[in-house]
């Protein structure tokens, strides 16, 4: 077939009177342009006709599963794969005679072959997140961590296998071979293996959510966490500032997430406050003084509007110390974000230390020496 179609270039050139000398040249000129564009015009054409189809079709389906696993990024990566295809196909017919040229065309098509798949595969694993129901899913973070996996596994066999072809050596030896050399590539990598294991234990164990509000001292991160990854922790503090923390630093140090509280109605205040034992008195019913301040403020706090009702209110007599007797005072508040809740505490607290004198009670302060 290949002599055939040789031949009736060669003649169809040979009518343009060109010199005999230059025929075979731009027959394998014309060839070789006719071969890439053939292989361009596939891809265009599936990314023309067949990708719209497909999306037709999965939009008349009630799933929405199907909508983005073959959504249009993953439909039209995979369309790139088709023109390495079609040159492929056509290297026995269009280089037959120049097979140093064969091999070299062959080598870059592999290599952009394996390269698209493994973008396509990317772009495929990444369509998967798209599917997120807003929901703060264990699963959903722990598929996202395998995701994760999955991607650098296979970037890091494309890269064996593009080495292979280059250096025209069997896949399977390179791996062989790096079986020796595990341990060197375990110390140089030893970083990103860590933060892999952190990430997947951060997920696997629900430690922490996309959503959650967390404060890392050591870091500086005192705000919402928007992303997770194997290798990285997003989060936006209150001042719109993004910090990244590696998961790695979470597992090992220490992080407060205040998912629990934000989850729950109210938010916990204890308070401490110490009194002068000269202040304190016995009354003509033999009751203290501070006995009665006690049972007031417990009973204000419980009917106090910006403090949960349903949620336990003591106010105790704590252990006494060199500052006073102490007496301590814990309620739940309603409100969560930490402006009101501080304004709130601010109010109570200042109401408890003005009320004290009504009792004949003296709040200890330590005055500084002249």
């Amino acid at each position: 077939m290949m002599e055939q179609i040789k031949f009736f270039l060669e003649r169809v050139i040979g009518l343009t009177g060109l010199s005999s000398d230059y025929i075979p040249m731009v027959r394998y000129a014309i060839l070789v342009i006719a071969a890439f564009l053939l292989a361009w015009l596939t891809g265009w054409l599936c990314r023309k006709f067949v990708v719209p189809v497909v999306q037709k079709i999965t939009g008349k389906t009630d799933a929405t599963w199907d909508d983005v696993i073959f959504s249009r990024k993953v439909l039209d990566s995979a369309s790139r794969i088709l023109p390495a295809i079609v040159i492929w196909g056509l290297l026995p017919l269009v280089f037959f005679e120049y097979p140093k040229v064969a091999e070299l065309v062959g080598r870059l098509t592999a290599i952009y072959f394996v390269v698209m798949t493994v973008r396509t595969t990317i772009v495929f694993i990444d369509s998967f997140k798209e599917l997120d129901n807003g929901t703060r899913s264990t699963r959903r973070q722990y598929l996202y961590s395998v995701c994760g996996v999955l991607k650098i596994l296979m970037i890091f066999v494309a890269v064996i296998v593009v080495i292979a072809i280059v250096v025209d050596k069997d896949p399977s030896t390179l791996f062989a071979g790096l079986g020796a050399a595990s341990a060197i590539l375990m110390l140089a990598f030893q970083d990103t293996i860590k933060g892999l294991v952190a990430g997947i234990r951060l997920t696997s164990n629900e430690m922490l959510h996309v959503g959650d509000w967390i404060t890392v001292p050591s870091a500086g991160a005192n705000g919402k966490v928007e992303e997770i990854t194997l290798t990285t922790v997003k989060v936006r503090n209150f001042d719109n500032t993004i910090i990244t923390v590696s998961p790695q630093a979470l597992v090992d140090g220490s992080f407060q997430n205040w998912q629990g509280m934000m989850a729950n109605e109210g938010r916990r205040q204890v308070r401490k406050v110490y009194f002068d034992f000269r202040s304190l008195k016995v009354d003509d019913d033999d009751v203290a003084n501070i006995t009665k301040y006690r049972q007031h403020i417990e009973q204000w706090l419980k009917q106090h509007p910006k403090v949960v009702a349903e949620k336990p209110v003591l106010v105790r007599q704590a252990e006494a110390t060199q500052a006073g007797c102490c007496v301590e005072f814990m309620f739940w508040l309603k409100a969560q974000n930490a402006l009101d809740f501080e304004h709130d505490t601010s109010d109570i607290m200042e109401y408890i230390f003005a009320k004290a004198s009504s009792y004949g009670l003296c709040i200890y302060q330590q005055f500084p020496e002249q």
